[in-house]
């Protein structure tokens, strides 16, 4: 699948057929994550790879928009280590640049994922933070059921001219 199309036909997958994630898939989508650019080249990004159920099933307790992630074979939560900080506040961008090349390897290896934001809803990011353990000034920023798709989503053209200025608005 070429870049075009795997950007053109991603679709926010939430159901998921139960069958595992290899260790070699997750590596893909972690490579894929920690490739994107960043302010300064920081790489303030840290990943939490989550197979076990009962976190699956907490995380999905805490956050209104991840109730999939107990039927997901995997999820990962994406989050910003503000101690690596070049340039303040570049951590969100730069970690949600990863988020989006994580889903595109996810989506270009035939698995189905879903984006969950975490920041900046400071009761998501306590309650990840808290069941994750996340050390001090490490921040959780998305989390991302895996699986492989239960469902099939077509392609959705979005493209909105109304939504496009020459020069200036």
């Amino acid at each position: 699948m070429d870049v075009l199309e795997a950007i053109h036909t991603r679709r926010s997958i939430r159901k998921y057929t139960g069958e595992p994630v290899s260790d070699a898939q997750v590596e893909i989508l972690l490579r894929a994550a920690m490739a994107a650019p960043s302010a300064g080249n920081q790489q303030p990004w840290r990943f939490v790879v989550v197979r076990d159920r009962a976190q699956l099933e907490a995380a999905a307790a805490a956050h209104p928009y991840a109730k999939m992630a107990p039927h997901a074979a995997l999820a990962i939560l994406v989050c910003g280590d503000t101690r690596k900080q070049k340039y303040e506040g570049y951590w969100v961008i730069d970690c949600a640049a990863a988020v989006q090349n994580l889903l595109l390897a996810a989506h270009a290896q035939g698995l189905g994922a879903v984006w969950t934001g975490v920041y900046p809803s400071m009761d998501r990011v306590e309650a990840l933070a808290r069941i994750f353990a996340c050390p001090k000034g490490v921040i959780p920023h998305s989390f991302i059921p895996i699986g492989h798709p239960a469902e099939a989503k077509g392609r959705e053209d979005r493209y909105d001219p109304a939504r496009v200025a020459a020069d200036r608005f």
